[in-house]
């Protein structure tokens, strides 16, 4: 198959190439002009992976993106605890998704839609154990970025309700070797503490 990653230039995204490729799989990564791309294979000349200059806040730079695809992984997204301007998480997080489900549903040879949320989008479990079939209670949110996941999942909801094949995923904490990101918190974390107890 040949899978279009969103966000390929991020900690998630980039993993996600290299899994990919290394299932045999044919990878077009989305990236901006100004993403640093030194965490990702070198582009083949055999289109065995390649890269596509665009934005998830660019619809046309999406339907050219996912021509000739099948899969779509979108994991692009901003990931911050907080911003000076929150609306950012908006155009980027719910924005971008309403492009990546009308570019997928414009683009015939999209078979699925596999999108990256976050365990913050089903809610406080209060205690319990919860799965995927939480819905948050949208009473109150803990961070903007929490409050764009939700209303992510609603865009993603309603696609699937009218007939887009498309998958939710809900990760917890993402983290592992490679570039220390937001989106990789944990790892900065543990490499914090462990430098700080040998000081």
């Amino acid at each position: 198959m040949k899978a279009l990653v969103t966000g390929a230039s991020g900690y998630l995204g980039g993993r996600l190439c290299h899994g990919l490729l290394k299932q045999g799989h044919s990878v077009r990564a989305l990236v901006r002009r100004t993403s640093d791309i030194s965490e990702l294979p070198p582009p083949s000349s055999g289109g065995v992976f390649e890269l596509a200059y665009g934005d998830i806040t660019d619809y046309q730079s999406l339907l050219d993106a996912f021509s000739g695809c099948q899969v779509i992984f979108h994991a692009a997204a901003i990931v911050e605890p907080w911003l000076p301007d929150p609306s950012k998480f908006f155009s980027v997080n719910v924005g971008g998704l309403k492009n990546v489900v009308q570019a997928a549903k414009e683009t015939k040879t999209i078979e699925k839609v596999i999108y990256t949320s976050s365990m913050v989008a089903l809610g406080s479990t209060d205690g319990y154990v919860a799965d995927e079939s939480q819905v948050h209670h949208e009473k109150y949110f803990y961070t903007e970025y929490e409050r764009s996941k939700v209303a992510a999942d609603n865009v993603a909801s309603q696609a699937a309700a009218e007939g887009l094949p498309i998958v939710t995923l809900y990760p917890g904490v993402v983290y592992g070797p490679g570039k220390l990101t937001t989106g990789n918190a944990l790892a900065k974390m543990l490499r914090s503490s462990t430098c700080s107890s040998h000081a």
